[in-house]
């Protein structure tokens, strides 16, 4: 059963092209915005990857984060990643995120269906999104937001910015096999992850000009006893994933990896221990954030004293 569910994922990833700001049509979609802009500092850009359940070290992050004052103009999320972006953009703080994920429980956000493309509907997520935030477009969300979902037809990356938050959670975290394809207006959606684990350079094509990633993607265990067709198969996703997100990290400011390897991805049974893990690895590297923050500002003041004056 476990390869059944796995091998659409294996099909696509294989297929998949490099990410790209992929045009689809409202809603949600990602016609062209406005990139975000700001005078005398750098635009900072999250990018919060994805993990199923691991995801609630994301919500240790941002505490973290509001902590030392680093407040994000942007945030970018996958699968996991794109529902605690959505509540955050839409002006949740850490300590709202953390009493959220608290009151959560699986059957708020799984509807279980009559197997057909998919186990899980995903329709009680999409309501549980759009019922909390009041069913609001993207677009007026306070902070910039945008859900990294995959094409399931064409294997492209498609970065929704407008359009019901809800339905772009729900398209973002529809993994292949589990979740049913979240069709939009002809097109076919289904997890991020597939080509954009960690959207870092969605983030950067929104404007960002400092990108603070999130990785949470399983590291392939080169101690792990593969011993059946299985295992093959989910050890090699397992590396097809982690090298796209690898591949996509190169071009982050800075990276937070907190270590949940050990946690549940299917369950929320340890989502104190993903919130703690979260925190726990940005508070490790508070030095280097601060250092990357004032070394961006730097550089744009410098930029921005050296810009042509207009003439009077």
């Amino acid at each position: 059963m476990r390869l059944v569910l796995l091998a659409p994922l294996l099909l696509l990833v294989a297929c998949a092209s490099a990410p790209i700001l992929y045009p689809v049509v409202v809603p949600p979609s990602a016609t062209a915005v406005k990139r975000v802009t700001a005078t005398n500092r750098p635009v900072i850009g999250l990018a919060l990857g994805g993990g199923a359940a691991r995801g609630f070290a994301h919500i240790g992050v941002i505490k973290v984060l509001e902590k030392i004052g680093i407040r994000p103009d942007i945030v970018v999320g996958t699968s996991t990643g794109s529902f605690v972006g959505a509540f955050y953009a839409a002006g949740y703080d850490g300590a709202a995120l953390e009493a959220l994920a608290e009151e959560l429980t699986e059957s708020q956000l799984r509807d279980i269906v009559w197997p057909n493309r998919g186990i899980v509907k995903g329709e009680r997520l999409q309501d549980f999104v759009n019922g909390r935030l009041g069913s609001r477009s993207i677009e007026d969300l306070p902070i910039r937001y945008a859900a990294a979902a995959t094409d399931l037809r064409s294997g492209t990356l498609a970065v929704m910015t407008r359009g019901n938050i809800g339905m772009a959670v729900r398209a973002s975290s529809a993994i292949p096999g589990l979740f049913e394809p979240v069709v939009i207006n002809g097109h076919e959606y289904v997890d991020g992850g597939l080509v954009s684990p960690v959207p870092v350079q969605s983030a950067r094509d929104l404007g960002a000009e400092l990108v603070i990633a999130v990785d949470i993607t399983k590291r392939p265990e080169d101690t792990k006893v593969i011993a059946s067709t299985t295992d093959v198969v989910v050890q090699a996703l397992e590396i097809m994933v982690r090298n796209l997100s690898n591949q996509e990290m190169r071009s982050a400011d800075v990276v937070v990896t907190p270590d949940t390897a050990s946690l549940e991805s299917l369950t929320f049974a340890t989502r104190d221990d993903a919130i703690a893990a979260g925190a726990k690895a940005t508070m490790a590297i508070v030095p280097r954030l601060r250092a990357m923050v004032a070394k961006v500002t730097e550089r744009k003041l410098r930029a921005l004293r050296a810009w042509p004056r207009a003439a009077p």
